[in-house]
């Protein structure tokens, strides 16, 4: 009954925990890496075919944007997730595997100018439509067995339409362990969703940390904030960026707009327009739009039953088409224009930075986390001036940041989730933050008395002898092997073909563990000799 780590690990993107327990292989959650996570191309780093089923925690890509490489690597089990989970990953895989397309078309572009060999990209259109045929949808609370030895359940985590944490149980050889993932745990009192609710037992739990190491800033109201920022950059004749994830956190932010917009709180111009700049926002605005029954919260239901959409009103303006999109940047009328990404690394938001950073009457306002690396990332740490398609542009443009509006927990939501359990677990993972939160919020739990650690990449956890089987990579091997690797590429395809064999007898040693002692010792002086032939 093991536990692996390939995702999320000292990081906070690319979520991706493996479990081996009653001869079965399974995963939970299979995200895409981010910004300075990203490595090895965001290449899967185990045996797909070996997988037999997936546990999907929410929709959000760090998450969930890896699926489409399973299919496209062999896989062919069932990947369980919330009905509304399901819901939005039929819109959010598709456009990931567009950006994967467009991202691998445009290196072409410069790859065949340069002499060089084409890419393809991580996946297509075509493997994300596969993926979404082998989508289960679950109810919250339903007790799902997908084979003999294992039970899984959906609790609400509070976080996005959907989200999840999953309560596990293991049985082998008579032995029943509970395993909890957290997933991403929500922030309170956020609109259209529920509170996270929260777990009573458990004896191991892998949990987030984004903001372990830090509180959001407590405001009651986060209206009137909100509303004082559009207002004092409409009345200097500006336009109000605010990146934005597409799914979650636009539709929390129209809430906050309809609700600003009755109660009169902009007064330089209480008309003012609100476009979402998103194909990918438009259509999940058409979810959270529907019957959200199971999944709201009391007010949202309140709102509905009196004959409200909760995030439409005068003045909204979806663009779909690229044309709309850049008819935004030429229109002098000062607006709010919701686009994404959520971190600036893609999509139609890189455009309305490049035409509305430089100017000073301007404010860009990021309302989630930006991980190290990306261009949100760079722009809340001050940058002066940054590169946007090949071109220098002057930060010259308010840049505000509403921490307040996370839609992560902070250190004391993470330390009132893990408290509800009613005895201590065995040992709780911790996971899904940078190095430094997931360092300090190890060191908190720790002294308050629980059994915390933080695993490296590729660690491995025997869950009945509660031990360490392999300590895996720590972050700054990583760091080296991605600089090797690139060196590699750059050198020679050869060599980095033989860097992905390292991998696979990486795997080959693991599947062996176990076996008979004169086939594993027989194995041990096959590479030992190998080695030595080769070590030059």
């Amino acid at each position: 009954m093991r536990l692996t780590f390939y995702g999320a690990d000292k990081e906070v993107t690319g979520s991706c925990h493996c479990v081996d327990a009653a001869g079965q292989r399974f995963l939970i959650d299979c995200g895409l890496q981010q910004g300075r996570d990203e490595r090895d191309g965001n290449r899967l780093p185990f045996n797909t075919a070996a997988v037999d089923f997936v546990i999907v925690t929410h929709a959000h890509v760090d998450h969930s944007g890896r699926l489409p490489c399973l299919i496209r690597n062999g896989f062919r089990g069932k990947i369980y997730a919330t009905s509304a989970t399901c819901r939005l990953l039929s819109i959010m895989l598709l456009d990931s595997a567009h950006i994967q397309e467009m991202d691998a078309e445009t290196e072409n572009r410069k790859d065949r100018r340069a002499g060089r060999n084409p890419v393809e990209p991580l996946y297509t259109t075509e493997d994300a439509e596969k993926t979404l045929k082998y989508l289960v949808p679950c109810e919250y609370g339903e007790k799902i067995e997908p084979a003999p030895g294992i039970a899984f359940s959906f609790v609400d985590a509070g976080h996005l339409l959907g989200s999840a944490s999953v309560e596990i149980w293991l049985t082998e050889n008579k032995i029943t362990k509970k395993i909890v993932f957290s997933g991403d745990i929500g922030n309170r009192r956020q609109p259209i969703i529920r509170d996270p609710q929260y777990i009573t037992e458990g004896d191991y739990v892998v949990m987030e940390s984004t903001y372990g190491d830090r509180d959001h800033e407590q405001v009651e109201d986060y209206t009137p904030k909100l509303a004082d920022v559009i207002d004092r950059t409409l009345a200097r004749g500006g336009n109000v960026i605010i990146p934005s994830f597409a799914v979650g956190r636009t539709q929390e932010l129209l809430y906050f707009l309809r609700e600003i917009k009755a109660r009169g709180l902009v007064k330089s111009s209480p008309d003012f327009l609100v476009y979402v700049d998103s194909p990918l926002a438009a259509e999940a605005t058409a979810i959270y739009s529907g019957d959200l029954h199971g999944y709201a919260d009391e007010e949202t239901i309140e709102v509905i039953q009196n004959g409200f959409n909760p995030i439409q009103f005068e003045g909204l303006r979806i663009c779909q088409s690229v044309e709309e999109s850049r008819r935004l940047n030429e229109d002098p009328v000062p607006k709010v224009i919701i686009s994404s990404s959520g971190m600036c690394e893609a999509g139609r938001i890189r455009h309305h930075l490049k035409h509305n950073l430089w100017r000073e009457e301007c404010t860009v306002l990021f309302v989630g986390f930006q991980a190290e690396g990306t261009l949100g990332r760079i722009l809340i740490d001050g940058a002066q001036s940054v590169k946007l398609f090949g071109e220098q542009i002057a930060v010259k443009a308010e840049i505000a940041n509403f921490r307040a509006l996370s839609a992560h927990a902070d250190r004391t939501g993470l330390l009132r989730w893990i408290s509800s359990f009613e005895k201590k677990p065995e040992r709780v993972f911790v996971v899904h933050g940078e190095q430094r939160a997931c360092g300090v919020f190890t060191e908190n739990l720790v002294q308050l008395g629980y059994r915390a650690y933080a695993p490296n990449f590729e660690a491995m956890f025997d869950l009945i002898e509660n031990r360490e089987l392999d300590p895996g990579v720590e972050p700054y091997l990583l760091e080296e092997r991605k600089a090797k690797k690139a060196k590699a590429n750059r050198i020679s395809a050869s060599f980095a073909r033989l860097l992905a064999a390292e991998q696979r007898l990486h795997e080959v040693i693991l599947h062996n563990e176990g076996g008979a002692n004169k086939d594993i010792a027989k194995f041990a002086d096959q590479l030992i000799s190998l080695c030595d032939k080769w070590d030059r």
